[in-house]
């Protein structure tokens, strides 16, 4: 993160994208401060990047997690617009919860933590170990298996209801396909991907 300023946003905008090479429409900022007197007038923004974000968020959730006791090493890495954090800890099954829920609310926390400090939403992916990963692998084969069968049958199947990331993972592993078509559907905790077959 980095302070600029200047007599008004838009020239403090203008010294920011001189200095790091980029254009003013692809900078994140908040403006820091912006003072509109008779004689003086001056305005202070905050630029900053997905690293600065990634800092902050794994920060955020090492400070809430010791509170409660939990000491965690972490990790991340910028990878298409998206910040994949990995977090491990002694207690990495009570992190994870009854079938990932409480691995789900920590990324929901750190999410909105990192959105409220920013002003900007980023694609925050969350890890304890590498359960998301072998998750995420189970996943594919059961998608990649499921359609097999559908392609066999000709009978649409629908799966059971996953979180956003992990039906993801369904659309992706099955977006080559031929014959194959995914459709998510439901609300909430119950929205799920049906497998169909198509002509």
């Amino acid at each position: 993160m980095k302070d600029f300023t200047g007599k008004t946003v838009d020239d403090a905008l203008v010294a920011a994208s001189t200095e790091l090479g980029k254009d003013v429409d692809h900078l994140n900022y908040i403006v820091k401060e912006e003072k509109k007197g008779l004689f003086k007038k001056s305005a202070t923004i905050t630029v900053f990047n997905e690293e600065d974000a990634a800092e902050f968020g794994a920060e955020y959730l090492k400070k809430a997690l010791s509170a409660l006791g939990i000491e965690i090493t972490y990790t991340y890495v910028l990878e298409d617009d998206i910040i994949k954090m990995t977090i491990d800890s002694e207690r990495n099954p009570v992190l994870i919860g009854k079938g990932g829920r409480t691995l789900q609310a920590l990324n929901e926390l750190v999410k909105l933590a990192v959105s409220n400090k920013f002003r900007h939403r980023y694609r925050i992916l969350l890890d304890v170990g590498d359960y998301k990963e072998e998750k995420y692998d189970r996943v594919a084969r059961i998608a990649k298996r499921s359609a097999k069968e559908v392609l066999k049958t000709h009978i649409s199947v629908k799966l059971d209801a996953m979180t956003p990331d992990e039906r993801r993972i369904v659309h992706n592993a099955l977006s080559g396909w031929e014959h194959i078509k995914t459709e998510s559907s439901g609300e909430g905790r119950n929205r799920a991907v049906t497998i169909k077959y198509v002509d």
